[in-house]
């Protein structure tokens, strides 16, 4: 990765870093190179979570166990259950690539403090955890992007493990060190409840019936979890002259939902620092039309546009 990737994503944070953070980075950078369960986590067993990462382990073996009854038992959920699950599903969708993402992550636009807070809810609904940790995770990624301290990347442990098994058995980003700017106000609190927020997420269609409970909670949630991991998996599995493995996967908008968009991978890596990630008129890229329309509104400010539209490596 490039210093001025790196720079467009860490320098808004640069001056908040104090020395002994940047020390603790370096430490933190030293071990995961050298400790060998660190530095090559994907060789433990499957099954074995990580220390401390069993709560995580057991969500997603529940989650997948409670989708699997479900759909046995409710293989068709009705079109005012499906039209709640599709609302519900897009709105966390849509937190987790304009808030989460291009908001938090990359600071390439900045929204309304409601807007953003109500996204934030509806994506840790979806399960996408609090925004610090999924901050931490991602701007991590690209600073150490495919190298060994990059934990979801496929380029050493393979599909599945970028996919899933990251999750439970990578070493957790700090945030302190790398997003110390979400470590305080509302961020804070949203860590906090993120248990709540979770199992309510489970159970909140139980008041209408077992199929409203599989399909709202357990079926929901692995699909909003499966779409995500795509990012991480399926667009990293590309091979290209820089280094850089990540690609642009058309047919993988669609499933997104309003997440449509995230699936221009290759296009964000090469453009880091802008908030639109669809570069071509005919790449669909719901988060920038959002982004987009509250600009308008003066809902949203600040938003940083491609330096220049270049060609992009299709899939």
């Amino acid at each position: 990765m490039n210093n001025s990737v790196v720079d467009n994503i860490v320098d808004h944070v640069a001056d908040e870093l104090p020395h002994e953070l940047s020390d603790r980075r370096s430490e933190l950078d030293k071990k995961l190179s050298t400790h060998k369960e660190l530095a090559r986590p994907w060789e433990r067993a499957w099954y074995l979570p990580t220390k401390g990462k069993w709560p995580i382990f057991l969500h997603l073996v529940i989650i997948h166990v409670l989708a699997l009854i479900g759909l046995i038992m409710f293989p068709i959920p009705g079109w005012k259950l499906f039209a709640a699950w599709l609302v519900v599903n897009g709105l966390g969708g849509l937190g987790t690539t304009v808030v989460y993402h291009r908001a938090l992550s990359h600071r390439t636009v900045k929204m309304n403090k409601i807007i953003e807070h109500l996204l934030i809810f509806f994506t840790m609904f979806n399960g996408s955890g609090a925004p610090g940790s999924w901050v931490a995770f991602h701007r991590r990624h690209h600073i150490k992007s495919d190298t060994p301290e990059d934990i979801s990347s496929p380029t050493h442990g393979g599909f599945w493990w970028a996919h899933l098994r990251w999750l439970y058995q990578g070493l957790s980003a700090p945030i302190e060190i790398y997003c110390p700017d979400l470590d305080k106000g509302m961020y804070k609190f949203w860590r906090h409840a993120e248990m709540p927020v979770i199992i309510l997420s489970y159970v909140c269609g139980l008041p209408w019936g077992l199929k409203a409970f599989f399909w709202m909670g357990a079926i929901r949630l692995c699909y909003s979890l499966h779409g995500q991991c795509l990012v991480n998996s399926l667009t990293h599995l590309g091979k290209y002259p820089d280094g850089d493995s990540s690609m642009n996967v058309w047919w993988l908008g669609p499933f997104q939902i309003m997440a449509w968009g995230e699936n221009w991978h290759r296009n964000h890596h090469s453009q880091a620092g802008s908030a639109r990630l669809g570069l071509k008129w005919y790449q669909i890229d719901i988060g920038w039309y959002f982004i987009f329309m509250c600009e308008k509104l003066g809902l949203a400010w600040d938003v940083k546009r491609p330096r220049k539209i270049v060609h992009s490596i299709a899939a």
